[in-house]
């Protein structure tokens, strides 16, 4: 039986921890930041782990990654 393939495009933005969490960058960071505040900027550094429904999704997308 053939491989299955992986997402390019979520083997680029997603990385699956040893636990089985999924972790990804944190969202609203591109531009119109001069309207945010400090505080949502600082909160937005590095990276966030998905929620269980979203983690499922991603999961399907990267097979040999569990």
């Amino acid at each position: 039986m053939p491989k299955m393939k992986t997402k390019s495009s979520a083997k680029k933005r997603f990385k699956i921890t040893a636990t089985g969490k999924v972790m990804s960058g944190q969202a609203g960071k591109r531009h119109m930041m001069i309207k945010r505040s400090k505080k949502f900027i600082r909160n937005a550094r590095g990276t966030t782990t998905l929620s269980a429904p979203d983690a499922k999704i991603i999961k399907r997308f990267m097979p040999y990654d569990r």
